[in-house]
């Protein structure tokens, strides 16, 4: 059985072409792709590519469906103005230089009114290629736009690695596929990751490498798990600190290594003493039996590969829990053996120099960071969040949809409904954000432009080349960037005036890196360090080259740390000095019983791809997973109508009653369009926007609520 629903490179039909690139979606695995291409100049299937050593010709299905976006009858073609009020949907077509012009207006009016910092250029991850994704920061750097704090997906996480490592780096991903044990720790793999599973599924057959999955439901990925550890949600570090007391305690600790290599572990053991697995089995709700088991399963196994997800990001003390489960590997001395050691991404092995692409010269350290999350507040008013200067009066989007993704949603409709803020959206089809705007630009898909793509959980730089002609009416987003800075004033200032090949070739020259046309021959670039240096046997990334059992959570760089004007953000002073269990989480009360977590859906990637109809088909309607225990005290039947809410508001969607989800526990797959819902109102009405301890980031999994049969 595949249980990925992989799609094979295989050989193309004769009267086609094979067009190669990357997969441009916020993922971590960036595919390389074969992209069929007909006469007639449409694409076909597209397929991973075979001779790419960690796509290993394998994608996911929506991907492989990606003609089906390309050529959706509701893509965007035209720019349009709206003439109704905002939501109406009322829209007239208008040409290219019009919009532009207009953009360019409303900019200079609200930097006239209320300063250049009143206009917030907004934008995320709907494409990863650098120049299509990273041009907009030249643009707010030479007009002194207020600044962007990218902090809604991968903070927490990316801290809590750094903290104990010091860099965003590890054992090659590939390990994976010649290793005794993977542990798939905090991502649904099956649904988000394939990859991972291509190379443990590897192991399982080659080695009879054994699969161990932590999570907090019995999703797909548990579901191919020789051990499945299903953990109440934020409670992942507790289970870390059981298995490094048994580790201790049972003699699988390599104290050897541990002098060598880590910072106090003397200080680790004596903390551990009372994280005993029965204090772990009350906190997880997993049983003694089981955490005594995993414990020993890695303890006794060398070659053991701790693949740490982006789950741990998504909850309030997810910083503390990804060091503590990093911390495991160190415990064991498993960095030292191929396919051992712990990994979550490696951002920091390329080395790509973008300074020139983002216009690093011209940033100026005393405009303010507004934080992505917070953009409902931001845009409502909250003072602390305009870091008490003025308002937002006009932005341009570009590759997000924060209407629909962002936290606490209804802040976020509130602030879009403004009538004094202009907002402008460069996209591929009419977002709900873009149903709040005054200008909707169209805009191309990866195949129809040039980009460079660097993976974060694999090791390669993908050229992303143009493939096929994009609509003769859309165009790219550095074309909005390029033509805006004309209009603005800005054009002549540095890396302004540069096609898309030639600012992928600017930052590969000064990245010491072969050029464009090596890119189109190879089609990629290993980056991965050499052993010693990926498992750390050179010493970790700290000035001392020790591992940190005791994180210094206030001073330590980070990939994404705050600038000093922001500073330490959320309750940073709980934050514990040994891996530990900190319950800075929403935790459930009388009044709110129940954890909601806003997990993944297999057919969505974020906002993309709920377009499609496929994706849609497969996925159904928006559900709430209930367990039977919970479904039966509520009058709950599979299918009803229900009601979940907290303080930030209340939400209705349909009742999955399944075993899947322990008691106490709700998830809610996503992430589906508000309209899907029944009243128009999208998950993320109830997920919190206040930042996670230390360096900030946006807890969407964890939230606290109540739920109730609807009786309407």
């Amino acid at each position: 059985m595949n249980i990925a629903t992989p799609i094979h490179a295989k050989s193309a039909d004769p009267g086609k072409k094979v067009g190669h690139t990357a997969c441009p979606h916020d993922c971590p695995s960036t595919c390389a792709l074969e992209v069929e291409i007909a006469q007639d100049g449409r694409i076909g299937r597209v397929r991973g590519a075979n001779d790419h050593t960690y796509t290993s010709g394998v994608i996911c299905a929506k991907v492989a469906r990606y003609a089906e976006r390309l050529y959706h009858p509701d893509r965007l073609m035209h720019p349009v103005r709206r003439i109704g009020a905002k939501g109406e949907g009322r829209w007239q077509q208008i040409s290219w230089e019009e919009a532009l012009d207009e953009i360019a207006e409303a900019f200079m009016k609200a930097e006239g009114k209320d300063g250049c910092e009143a206009v917030w250029p907004y934008y995320y991850a709907g494409t990863m290629g650098l120049v299509q994704r990273d041009s907009i920061e030249r643009l707010r750097h030479a007009k002194r736009y207020s600044g962007f704090f990218s902090s809604i997906c991968t903070n927490p996480a990316w801290t809590g690695f750094t903290m104990a490592t010091g860099t965003l780096r590890g054992p090659d991903p590939r390990e994976m596929g010649r290793t005794d044990c993977v542990v798939i720790w905090g991502t649904n793999a099956v649904a988000t990751q394939v990859n991972v599973m291509t190379h443990a599924i590897k192991s399982r057959k080659e080695r009879r490498a054994k699969i161990v999955v932590v999570d907090i439901y019995d999703n797909p990925t548990m579901k191919q798990a020789d051990m499945a550890l299903i953990v109440r949600p934020g409670t992942d570090a507790a289970l870390a600190c059981a298995v490094m007391h048994i580790a201790f305690r049972d003699g699988y600790a390599d104290r050897a290594y541990m002098a060598k290599y880590a910072d106090d572990p003397a200080g680790l053991e004596a903390h551990l003493k009372t994280k005993t697995p029965e204090w772990a089995a009350a906190i997880t709700g997993l049983s003694v039996d089981e955490i005594e088991a995993f414990a020993k399963l890695v303890g006794t196994t060398k070659k053991t590969y701790f693949r740490l997800g982006y789950g741990f990001t998504r909850q309030r003390n997810g910083a503390v829990a990804m060091h503590a489960a990093a911390s495991i590997a160190t415990v064991l001395g498993s960095w030292q053996y191929e396919g051992g050691g712990a990994f979550h991404s490696n951002s920091d092995i390329f080395r790509m120099n973008n300074a020139e692409l983002t216009g690093k010269s011209m940033k100026d350290p005393d405009i303010r960071m507004l934080d992505q999350s917070q953009i409902g507040r931001v845009l409502t008013g909250d003072a602390a969040s305009l870091r008490h200067r003025g308002p937002v009066t006009a932005m341009l989007i570009q590759n997000t949809n924060p209407v629909n993704i962002a936290p606490e949603q209804r802040l976020v409709k509130g602030g879009f409904a403004r009538s004094d803020l202009f907002v402008a959206v460069h996209e591929q089809f009419m977002t709900e954000t873009a149903e709040l705007a005054d200008i909707v630009i169209p805009a191309t898909m990866f195949v129809e432009h040039d980009d460079i793509y660097r993976a974060g959980g694999q090791n390669h730089i993908l050229l992303g080349p143009k493939l096929v002609e994009p609509p003769p009416t859309v165009r790219t987003n550095l074309f909005v960037i390029e033509e805006l800075a004309k209009r603005l004033g800005v054009a002549d200032q540095p890396g302004f005036g540069f096609s898309a090949r030639e600012m992928v070739d600017r930052i590969l020259e000064t990245s010491g890196l072969p050029d464009y046309d090596h890119f189109l021959e190879h089609k990629w670039f290993d980056r991965q360090p050499d052993f010693e240096d990926a498992h750390f046997l050179n010493g970790f990334a700290h000035t001392d080259g020790k591992f940190r059992f005791r994180p210094d959570w206030a001073n330590q760089p980070a990939p994404n740390r705050p600038p000093e004007s922001v500073g330490l953000l959320g309750p940073h002073p709980e934050l514990p000095a040994f891996p530990d269990q900190v319950d800075v989480i929403e935790m459930a009360d009388a009044e709110h019983p129940f954890r909601l977590a806003t997990s993944p859906a297999r057919n969505f990637l974020n906002s993309s791809f709920s377009e499609t109809k496929t994706s849609r088909q497969k996925e159904g309607r928006p559900e709430l997973m209930i367990n039977p225990q919970d479904a039966e005290i509520n009058g709950i039947a599979h299918g009803d109508l229900v009601q979940i809410g907290n303080r930030r508001g209340e939400v209705r969607l349909h009742a999955h009653v399944t075993t899947e989800v322990k008691p106490g526990v709700l998830i809610a797959e996503g992430l589906w369009p508000n309209k899907a819902h029944v009243d128009g109102e999208g998950i993320n009405v109830l997920t919190g926007a206040d930042p996670v301890a230390p360096y900030g980031g946006a807890a969407v999994h964890d939230n606290k609520v109540w739920l109730r049969k609807d009786d309407v």
